[in-house]
């Protein structure tokens, strides 16, 4: 079975969050950083760094986390997610009981 992780990148130069989900962290942040995606949200700066990162997940959990996160739109949220592991706990096991 793939693990997958859903990640959340910051950007100082735009003071930007970036989400999304990956079987390979250390490849996809270097893809980020180097423009692979062009025309991409991340096409924008060249300093993503790692800020959160969700691991052992399956495919299906770490897309639903990742949209999760991404309807919530709040830097506040985003940040009490690495503030506070308990809430990245609870929306594991959200996404995992209905899974």
């Amino acid at each position: 079975m793939k693990v997958f992780c859903v990640y959340i990148l910051y950007s100082k130069s735009i003071d930007r969050f970036y989400i999304g989900y990956t079987e390979n962290m250390e490849s996809r942040l270097d893809q980020h950083n180097k423009n692979v995606f062009k025309g991409s949200f991340t096409d924008r700066a060249e300093d993503w760094e790692l800020y959160h990162l969700i691991p052992d997940l399956s495919e299906n959990i770490a897309k639903l986390i990742e949209k999760h996160i991404k309807k919530n739109k709040s830097r506040t949220y985003l940040e009490n997610l690495k503030k506070y592991p308990d809430l990245t706990q609870k929306l594991i096991l959200k996404y995992f009981k209905n899974d």
